[in-house]
């Protein structure tokens, strides 16, 4: 038998928190972007080119590209950051919402630009490779 959700109940409060931690963690990190968007783009872009993720003519543009992107992360509303990361929501686990929403613009976006010739590895491959350089700089 299933179990019954009533809503006065001290489950429903502790479902509460960890919702509004989430929630908190989540645009704790977003804003935390804006303190260090030069060298969180410098440190992806050198990254991903470095692990031959993504070929490019020019580094410099895609380390602008991908800043960019992290101002457009800064000024968005949560719909169009759901919007944009909802591909690839179960890509892991336990997502970083910075990583994730870089992962879709280098996996959408980016590679329609003129001097990126093409991106490499599975979607995993580049996430883990985002995240790594997010952790340094995020907490």
């Amino acid at each position: 038998m299933s179990k019954v959700f009533r809503p006065s109940t001290r489950e429903s409060s502790i479902l509460s928190k960890i919702e509004s931690s989430k929630e908190h963690a989540r645009r704790q990190a977003i804003t935390s972007v804006r303190d260090c968007i030069d060298p969180l783009s410098n440190a992806i872009a050198m990254k991903l080119v470095e692990d031959n993720l993504v070929e490019t003519t020019s580094k410099n543009v895609v380390e602008e590209q991908i800043k960019l992107c992290l101002e457009k992360l800064v000024r968005s509303e949560d719909f169009d950051i759901d919007y944009q990361i909802a591909p690839f929501r179960n890509l892991v686990s336990q997502p970083h919402i910075v990583s994730l929403y870089v992962t879709a613009f280098v996996i959408e976006k980016l590679i329609s630009n003129k001097h990126v010739i093409d991106v490499y590895g599975s979607d995993e491959d580049i996430y883990f490779c985002i995240n790594k350089q997010v952790a340094k700089l995020l907490p």
